[in-house]
């Protein structure tokens, strides 16, 4: 019997890089020579929301960024928002790749964005055709790491937590969900994600043939 009805992946930092975090922040306050202390304060007042579905793209821009007059039009800064998007060097891509392919459980999303960058990320690199269930912090109005959002997930599920697998980069994000039963992994690369996922039935051991013995 396959250890898990659901497996859930969280987006950025497992499959894709940040869609838009400090990082990637930071690039377009060098980009676009924007004063960063009263970017990052207006961003962090919105992105809360933003991130829930309770504001639009143009209020968040409007409230983050073009407090001011710009000397770049929003589309162009959108535009990098988005260029920030990128399949994860050492991410998990592959290996969702694999599951989907043997299709051994529901396969889904439990992430954290906000509606334009989410569906951009999910078109752009065919993150559709992998998923069942997309439980974004945009579709379902909750964020991580809020316990409600794994009840949430959880209630639509209908699938008891043991029987769910949630794979997060965050300690907090994964901490929240085992706290509601799931299990989790904690991910730091896809080799140390695979053998954890060996370790737990979901992938077959691989056999080391090196340590036997050849028939002459």
């Amino acid at each position: 019997m396959f250890p898990f009805d659901v497996i859930l992946f969280d987006v950025g930092g497992v499959l894709l890089t940040n869609g838009w975090d400090h990082r990637e922040r930071a690039a377009a306050v060098e980009h676009f020579h924007i004063d960063p202390e009263p970017f990052e304060k207006r961003h962090l007042s919105i992105v809360d929301a933003w991130e829930r579905d309770e504001v639009t793209l143009d209020t968040y821009l409007d409230t983050a960024v073009f407090f001011e007059p710009r000397p770049f039009p929003r589309e162009d800064f959108f535009a990098f928002m988005l260029s920030q998007s990128r399949v994860l060097p050492n991410g998990a891509l592959g290996i969702l790749d694999e599951l989907a392919a043997s299709n051994p459980c529901m396969l889904g999303t439990l992430n954290n964005e906000a509606r334009a960058t989410n569906e951009y990320r999910f078109q752009k690199f065919g993150l559709r055709r992998y998923f069942k269930v997309m439980l974004s912090s945009c579709y379902v109005g909750l964020r991580k790491p809020e316990p409600v959002i794994y009840r949430r997930a959880l209630d639509i599920l209908g699938v008891p937590p043991a029987r769910i697998l949630f794979i997060d980069d965050r300690p907090e994000n994964e901490a929240g969900a085992a706290a509601e039963g799931m299990k989790t992994i904690q991910f730091t690369g896809e080799n140390a994600l695979r053998r954890e996922l060996q370790e737990l039935g979901v992938f077959e051991a691989e056999r080391d043939f090196s340590k036997i013995a050849t028939k002459e």
